[in-house]
């Protein structure tokens, strides 16, 4: 039995890593989504990677090069279509923001005219035009933040890759848990990663190209940056795509596109809205049975904890509550708790069965 003494050493050691470890962590807050995003690559890809490696004989080296090839074209390809759907349209502004800013006003000005009452007052206006004007050099300052992460998530994932049976084996080693409760929690987030980070990505690009297709067939100016616009958001449940079609029909109805705007209106409604209806039943389910609140909460969670990586930890930060709790039932609750029988009452007896309230 440990003496007193070797319990005091042990409580020490572990405050120590606790310690360690939250020092880390708070250093490398930054690069969090980085390291997230390899640890989502790496569940996505650990099959094809393993079935290449042990099946094909394929060299570690070869195959995590040929996975970081193919992700760094995956996921340059949005940010491509960003910069040349985007980039124009903020250069333009930055070149002359009061000319931008004069037009919005104007803008919305007619907009609060013809539908008659006013929607935001001239002091708030002008208020969020500066906080945008501000917002946005901040914005491209952060694309040097973005360009780190993803050089972190590639350079991570090689290395998780090539070393993925080993860092499995140790973290199985370490974690204090039956087999049991192991095999649970890694079923866990397979399902729940697989789920949103394939899940939501692609029902944002139906949900952009049937938005694009309806602006293309109602004569939306620039209908591919809003089809654009509507995928990006599309990644949030419930009133995503609702933030671009909604201030886009406003506008069209206000500078007297009423046919045009109806039709906008009703595509968006009938169709862009229940292709994500259709599709978060449908493909989140099948792919992981991921429940919308679950979805819902998820996001809001998980943007604040882990920006746009966020979306895929966030719904798995919720589940985990439910899944560490039968955890700890499983682990310390329940082959305590002894089975209850119950018995009927004598006047149950007598009458043949229990009493009817």
């Amino acid at each position: 039995m440990p003496t007193f003494n070797d319990r005091i050493r042990q409580v020490l050691i572990l405050c120590i890593l606790l310690l360690l470890i939250l020092a880390v962590i708070r250093e490398l807050y930054i690069f969090m989504p980085g390291l997230l995003g390899a640890l989502t690559l790496y569940i996505l890809s650990r099959n094809n990677y393993f079935r290449l490696i042990y099946q094909r004989k394929w060299r570690k080296g070869w195959a995590a090069g040929m996975f970081i090839i193919y992700y760094l074209l995956l996921i340059g390809l949005p940010i491509f279509l960003a910069i040349t759907l985007i980039s124009p349209k903020i250069n333009t502004f930055l070149a002359n923001p009061t000319d931008m800013i004069d037009k919005a006003r104007t803008s919305l000005t007619t907009i609060q005219h013809k539908i008659g009452f006013t929607i935001i007052s001239e002091e708030s206006l002008s208020t969020g035009l500066n906080k945008l004007t501000n917002y946005i050099p901040s914005l491209l300052n952060s694309t040097a933040n973005l360009v780190t992460n993803l050089a972190i998530m590639l350079f991570v994932l090689y290395f998780m890759l090539r070393n993925g049976r080993e860092l499995e084996r140790y973290l199985n080693r370490i974690t204090p848990l039956k087999q049991d409760n192991i095999n649970k929690l890694a079923s866990e987030t397979k399902k729940l990663v697989r789920a949103n980070a394939l899940g939501i990505p692609l029902i944002s690009i139906i949900q952009g190209l049937i938005a694009a297709l309806g602006y293309f067939i109602f004569n939306v100016n620039e209908w591919g940056l809003w089809g654009f616009l509507t995928g990006v958001f599309a990644f949030f449940p419930v009133v995503g795509t609702m933030v671009v079609w909604v201030p886009l029909v406003i506008y069209m109805y206000a500078v007297g596109d009423t046919g045009n705007a109806t039709g906008v209106l009703l595509y968006s409604v009938v169709i862009t809205g229940n292709v994500d209806y259709v599709a978060r039943i449908t493909l989140l389910k099948r792919m992981g049975d991921v429940h919308p609140v679950i979805t819902i909460l998820g996001v809001i969670v998980g943007l604040g904890l882990f920006g746009f990586i966020g979306l895929v930890f966030g719904p798995l930060l919720i589940n985990y509550i439910m899944v560490v709790f039968d955890i700890y039932m499983n682990e310390f609750v329940t082959d305590k708790v002894p089975h209850l029988v119950e018995e009927a009452a004598p006047e149950d007896k007598k009458e043949g069965g229990p009493a009817k309230l």
